[in-house]
Order: structure tokens, then C-alpha cells, then sequence
């Protein structure tokens, strides 16, 4: 059996690697990426390195070719542009015969209104097309996507939000990383959905659990959203970056991320890691000033 697992070289994509690795001789396992020099360091431990653009569906073709066991780890972008490239590694695993694809998906895909649906809609949509056997691995949202007010609150800075009341189940990027590797390495996976979310909380209860683990009142400022963007920009995000923030804030408000299930517990085999212990691994990986 032979596994690809594509974007290996971001910052997911090492993660799955990293897992598979410990379960899956080296020799099974290959990564299709943009620059494979960058995975340099994957072919010398035995990983077979292959070159897919997914804009270039021809290299795809090649990329993808041999292999039983895929993993589409969802590309960066507007919708429109993601669309487009996972359209094209679907047609691509298509064509070359693979048995089954797994995708990172977002929560409650083909319902959700948040401003990121519609990627993961359509690709689930082409999966489905081609009757190939498949896992939708919707994700939630990464505890690492909180970095910068992670920081912002470390320098005294309050939890800035415009999210209201609205919950999010907040886990570790590895932990995601784990099930995704547990589904490709593993048996009985077939046509399955799994909601990936971690408990759900509140800003409030987030910014609670990291007061206490810095041991100092964390103060959270709840504004609407021109307000929001403006702090934003003012703490130097780039202005492309607002109105996706924006959206954001807007999404975990209307409730879209607040889906919770067991599903981790039931690939991983254990719980998630309790957020205060997940946010002090957070906090120890963020580079000192």
C-alpha cells in the first residue's frame, strides 16, 4: 500500500508526515509538493518525493500515480482559486486510479454559512462525484490560529473579539495531524465524515483558561467589527489579511464553528489534550523576544 500525503512541507502537512512516519515504513510513503527541495530532508529518510503543482494538473497525473491512499490537505487561497486546484487533484487522483481520498475539510461543510464553506463544499462535492472511497476529515480550528492574541495578551495587551458569545472547538494542530494519519494508516474509514472539533468555548472561557496559565488577569474586549478591523490594523496585520479576520469573527458569532462531537476520541484513542495544557504548548513554541 502506498500512501501520498499532498502540501507536506506546510505546517499541517510536516505534522501528518511526522505521525505517519512513527506507524508507517518510510518506503510506503510518499508527498507530492511544489518544490521538492524544500523535502529534501523527507527523501533522505526514504520518503519518496514527487513534484505536484495544483495548478498544473499534468503533474498531478504523475504525482499521484501508483498510489492506494490519498490525502488532499486543503490549499491556501480565495475560494475561487482553491476550488479550482482541488477540482484539478481530484480529477488528477481520478485518472490515476487511487483507491481512496482523505481531505481536511471545515465543520458542517455542506451546511455551513462561515466565508470558508464553499471551498470545502465543492471539493466534497467532487469527491463524491468520482465514487471513490473517501473520508472528509472537517477540521474546526487550530488553538495555533490564536497565536497573535496569544501575544498581544502576553505583551498586556486585552483579548480583543467581535465573535460575541460565539463558541469554537479549539484543538491542537496536532491533534488534528494525528487523526488525519489514523485515518490513512488505519482500517475502517471508508465513507466516512468525521467533525473534528475540541470542547466548545466562548472567547471569554478561551481568554480564562490562558489567564491562568500566565497567572495574570486576561481582560477581554468584545467590539463590533469596524471596530475590530481597526485594532487589527493597528497592530500591523497587512490589510488583505482584515476582512478574512473579519469574516472570521463573524462566523465563530453566527455559530458556524460551534459543532462538537467524539470523533477525535475516536480516531485517536484518547482524548484531546484540555486547553489549558494545550494552550501552555502553544505558548512554549512561540519564539522569545
Amino acid at each position: 500500500m502506498k500512501i501520498l500525503v499532498t502540501g507536506a512541507t506546510g505546517k499541517l502537512g510536516t505534522k501528518i508526515v511526522e505521525t505517519l512516519l512513527k506507524t508507517v515504513p518510510a518506503n510506503q510513503l510518499a508527498v507530492s509538493v511544489r518544490d521538492p527541495e524544500k523535502a529534501e530532508g523527507l527523501r533522505a529518510r526514504g520518503v519518496e518525493v514527487r513534484q505536484g503543482n495544483f495548478d498544473n494538473p499534468q503533474t498531478l497525473d504523475s504525482a499521484f500515480a501508483g498510489i492506494d491512499r490519498l490525502l488532499i490537505i486543503s490549499a491556501d487561497g480565495d475560494n475561487e482559486t482553491r476550488i479550482r486546484q482541488h477540482t484539478n487533484a481530484v480529477g488528477a487522483a481520478e485518472r490515476a486510479g487511487v483507491q481512496f481520498i482523505a481531505y481536511t475539510s471545515i465543520v458542517n461543510a455542506q451546511k455551513s454559512n462561515i466565508f470558508l464553506a464553499p471551498t470545502h463544499k465543492a471539493t466534497e462535492e467532487a469527491i463524491l462525484k468520482t465514487g471513490i472511497t473517501y473520508s472528509f476529515l472537517r477540521n474546526n480550528w487550530y488553538l495555533e490560529n490564536e497565536i497573535s492574541s496569544i501575544q498581544g495578551v502576553m505583551a498586556d495587551a486585552p483579548w480583543v473579539t467581535s465573535a460575541g458569545k460565539g463558541k469554537v472547538g479549539w484543538a491542537l494542530q496536532q491533534e488534528y495531524a494525528e487523526a488525519a494519519a489514523a485515518v490513512l494508516s488505519g482500517n475502517g474509514h471508508e465513507n466516512t465524515i468525521y467533525e473534528l472539533s475540541g470542547k466548545l468555548l466562548t472567547q471569554e472561557e478561551l481568554a480564562a483558561a490562558l489567564g491562568e496559565v500566565l497567572a495574570k488577569e486576561v481582560s477581554v474586549q468584545q467590539v463590533d467589527d469596524a471596530a475590530y478591523a481597526d485594532i487589527m490594523k493597528g497592530a500591523g496585520v497587512p490589510d488583505f489579511l482584515i476582512p478574512m479576520l473579519e469574516d472570521i469573527q463573524k462566523g465563530i458569532r453566527e455559530g458556524e464553528l460551534a459543532i462538537e462531537s467524539n470523533d477525535f476520541k475516536k480516531l485517536l484513542g484518547r482524548p484531546l489534550t484540555p486547553i489549558k495544557e494545550a494552550l501552555a504548548q502553544v505558548i512554549k513554541e512561540i519564539p522569545k523576544q
